[in-house]
């Protein structure tokens, strides 16, 4: 038996699955301190299944304190953005377009040191020893001990970075360090981008992380414990205190995954209704399909593998305005249960236009007895309408697919959707992303610039495939069961030696028997 947890900003879902079958699912409100919701997540789950803590194998969570805290400029440590690529890339320095907010959280510790190297392997130039110890001067000087190391392109020659964080770490030896290469991305900028992120983080995900963990031990639960990535894979507990920023939009991707556990649809359109949002995405193989863009977090450029997610404003808590004619994005959120007309509030809410219809039996209807029906029928059309045309942009290709509604607010489709081919509302679609956090497997991912002129083909596919099961190995997975699931290769016309990017991403099962 596992146990998967979902901690949102509203709500914290759980469940209990023994195999395939879910033995008890719950919602508890997410607590200021996180770890209120998930005891009252536990001790209702526990009660629910009748099922004792010795039983219980693993647990997984998923979590957004991680994009909150960078969305809403909190929990931000002083970092040390270090990047080493002089004497190229003077005119472009780390952090130069980011929102001013979110840079100055950070203190604006900009160093940058000769060395890199170019992406058929010449240096860029040589590291000198004398910047490195004027860096390491400073860093003490300041009390920085949180930094980011960027190299150019250190996904294809990882030395440079691995040369400075040595001698800082040997002169600071409690230093929190971030290595570009370890994100495995090309693209400086974005690369280093999420490196500095990532490293902003790490005194809070300690925070988090013994949050989740005592969480779960005063409930009598010990056993090894998960976090969800973007990807639909788990980290365990250790690798996210040194990679938070991997949680980045892991709830919508947990939804997606829970909601082809939940159906067995490999491919498919994912429609999960919120509080506040609805978050589209689409299924291929049975797993997120990927952003090809650039995605910003919180304003700043990225280049996290993240899930092609379109989010629209259209709640269990959206505002109904000018008759039904227009649904949110406004929302009341977590406050429908005193601000929406069903519960004593005062403003009308999708919720109260569901009640009014006679679809759903929440809270007082004769709050909402006195909305005109043209009132309702117009919001009920509006909200259809708006998913309609959402799901229409996000079909691959135009071709028709099967539709499958999860979350809460799931209830207010009350009628088909014409863009979908067949819609889908499986048994505890509302705890879907609980569900997707607890069947994640673990993963890996490795991208390298390679010449077959020089590297032939298979081999070249191999040494990347190699270095992305050695990541998933150290994120907890078992080696003998991790499988390659994508191969990408991109041909680079503009480069000399046709030079090839390939990216590789590999799932395996948990490795048992281990504890985090």
């Amino acid at each position: 038996m596992r146990i998967g947890i979902d901690v949102g900003g509203t709500h914290t879902d759980a469940v209990i699955l023994d195999g395939d079958h879910v033995i008890a699912a719950t919602k508890a409100l997410t607590s200021a301190d996180v770890v209120g919701g998930i005891t009252d997540a536990l001790d209702s789950l526990l009660k629910d299944g009748a099922v004792s803590q010795d039983m219980i194998q693993t647990v997984m969570i998923g979590t957004t304190q991680f994009t909150n805290a960078i969305v809403q400029r909190r929990e931000l440590s002083p970092v040390a953005a270090v990047r080493i690529s002089l004497p190229s890339g003077r005119g472009m320095p780390p952090m130069v377009d980011w929102p001013a907010d979110i840079a100055e959280a950070m203190g604006g510790h900009i160093y940058t040191l000769h060395g890199g190297y170019l992406y058929d392997g010449f240096p860029v130039a040589d590291i000198r020893d004398d910047e490195i110890a004027s860096l390491i001067k400073d860093l003490l000087k300041k009390s920085i001990k949180n930094i980011a190391i960027a190299s150019a392109f250190s996904p294809m020659n990882a030395e440079p970075e691995k040369i400075v964080a040595a001698k800082i770490r040997a002169a600071i030896p409690d230093a929190r360090i971030t290595v570009s290469h370890s994100f495995g991305r090309l693209g400086l900028m974005e690369r280093e981008n999420a490196a500095i992120m990532n490293t902003t983080l790490l005194p809070f995900a300690d925070k988090v992380v013994s949050s989740f963990l005592d969480a779960l031990a005063n409930r009598g639960l010990h056993s090894p414990t998960y976090i969800s990535q973007n990807d639909g894979t788990l980290m365990s507990a250790d690798f996210v205190r040194a990679y938070p920023a991997l949680t980045f939009a892991s709830g919508p991707t947990n939804s997606l995954r829970g909601a082809h556990k939940l159906t067995g649809l490999q491919e498919a359109i994912v429609v999960d209704i919120g509080g506040t949002t609805s978050d589209i995405g689409v299924l291929q193989g049975g797993f997120p399909r990927e952003s090809n863009v650039v995605i910003e977090i919180g304003g700043v450029r990225t280049n996290f593998r993240m899930p092609d997610i379109l989010a629209i404003g259209l709640g269990g808590g959206s505002l109904v305005l000018d008759e039904g004619r227009t649904i949110g994005p406004q929302s009341v959120g977590h406050n429908l249960v005193t601000e929406g007309l069903v519960f004593g509030g005062e403003t009308l809410t999708t919720t109260d236009i569901l009640v009014a219809s006679g679809a759903a039996d929440i809270g007082d209807a004769s709050k909402v007895a006195h909305i005109p029906k043209t009132t309702v029928e117009q919001a009920g059309f509006t909200m259809h309408e708006k998913l309609d045309q959402s799901i229409e942009m996000m079909k691959p290709g135009g071709k028709e697919m099967p539709v499958i509604l999860v979350g809460g607010g799931a209830i207010l489709v009350t009628g088909g959707l014409r863009a979908a081919s067949q819609l889908h509302r499986p048994e505890n679609s509302g705890v879907a992303n609980a569900i997707g956090a607890a069947i994640a497997q673990i993963g890996g991912e490795a991208e390298r610039l390679m010449s077959y002129r020089e590297t032939p083909r298979e081999e070249a596919i191999k040494k990347v495939t190699d270095e992305a099961k050695g990541r998933a190995v150290e994120a907890g997975a078992e080696s003998s069961s991790i499988k390659a699931v994508d191969i990408e290769e991109t041909a680079v016309p503009y480069m000399d030696e046709g030079a090839t990017r390939i990216r590789v991403k590999v799932i395996g099962d948990l490795a048992t028997g281990g504890s985090s």
